[in-house]
């Protein structure tokens, strides 16, 4: 099978350099591209990468952090202009990294020396690497805060941007992702939905332990007289916007639909999105509704990654003793 046959014309050509802060989950989304598809090389140095991508024919993923020899986040950004200048490429920059204190935990718990700390305190090597790719991440396609991300939640999130499969579809990426608005907004958003003046299913015992995607938890949320105006005004912005972003040939857009619990309103305001914009292609001329939607629950997703406590720990949680088995 040749190259072209197995990734499509379209995936030919696609680098994706990935950067971030050490720490923050570069290894991780290697990793996943890697199992994409693409060949994945880590910290080559600098004045290899230019004709590494050139001359690759398959897709390619690259690793570059402050560990790479000759590291410098100009020359970096310059070779980064020269890929997109380039037609035959389809460079993107992805920047990782999280909070000061997700960092030190991690590097706590593994007991691995950060490569700028160089002996010294961590929190100060953490403080210079922040400051060395400032430009890094302000110049990055897509900045992902792995803070609180759950490992199933980030993959999943770099196959809907990045899937091979999926690149001869659409040239644009639509992802949907509801939210509670206590653990903050998504750092990837674009555009913000606030949900939370629908109906809330919470309070009513029944709905309580359920989620959006059931039905009757669905009904309720409808039931609310503005939710159908809600909804036209939503799909009409983006009847407007989405074709407008695909013309400007803009690859990837993030929209946030939140709530208080991400549970309930967001969880099928998102639902009921998703199937108006896969259906609003449809409708558009053809030029305009090259995308493709993908949805992600970011609540549901870190609940479903959460370990489950232990028998004895719900014992003493809810102080009663669990059922025997007959």
């Amino acid at each position: 099978m040749s190259t072209t046959d197995q990734y499509g014309d379209q995936s030919l050509g696609r680098v994706v350099l990935v950067t971030g802060l050490s720490g923050g989950g570069k290894a991780s989304i290697l990793r996943v591209l890697e199992d994409l598809g693409y060949e994945a090389v880590d910290n080559p140095p600098l004045h290899l990468m230019e004709d590494m991508a050139r001359r690759a024919d398959r897709p390619m993923a690259i690793g570059v952090d402050v560990r790479s020899r000759g590291f410098d986040t100009q020359a970096l950004l310059t070779v980064l202009s020269r890929l997109k200048s380039n037609p035959a490429l389809r460079p993107e920059l992805v920047f990782a990294w999280a909070d000061e204190a997700s960092l030190l935990r991690r590097y706590t718990e593994t007991r691995r020396r950060h490569p700028l700390a160089a002996g010294g305190r961590l929190t100060d090597g953490v403080a210079a690497e922040v400051a060395l790719t400032a430009d890094l991440r302000s110049a990055a396609d897509l900045l992902l805060d792995t803070s609180d991300l759950p490992l199933p939640m980030l993959r999943r999130m770099i196959e809907q941007r990045f899937g091979l499969a999926a690149s001869d579809e659409a040239g644009m990426t639509c992802s949907l992702i509801s939210f509670a608005y206590p653990d903050g907004l998504p750092r990837e958003a674009d555009l913000v939905f606030d949900a939370r003046f629908l109906r809330n299913p919470h309070y009513d015992p029944i709905l309580r332990a359920g989620t959006g995607l059931e039905r009757d938890v669905a009904a309720y949320v409808e039931a609310d007289p503005d939710f159908g105006p809600f909804m036209t005004k939503i799909t009409e912005l983006l009847t407007l916007l989405l074709p407008r972003f695909v013309q400007e040939g803009k690859k990837y857009v993030a929209i946030g639909v939140g709530c208080t619990g991400g549970r309930h309103r967001s969880v099928h305001v998102v639902q009921t999105l998703a199937e108006r914009l896969t259906g609003l292609r449809q409708t558009l001329p053809p030029g305009s509704r090259e995308w493709r939607v993908t949805v992600t629950h970011r609540e549901l997703a870190k609940a479903a990654a959460a370990p489950k406590p232990s028998p004895a720990a719900e014992q003493a949680r809810t102080g009663e003793r669990p059922a025997l088995a007959l």
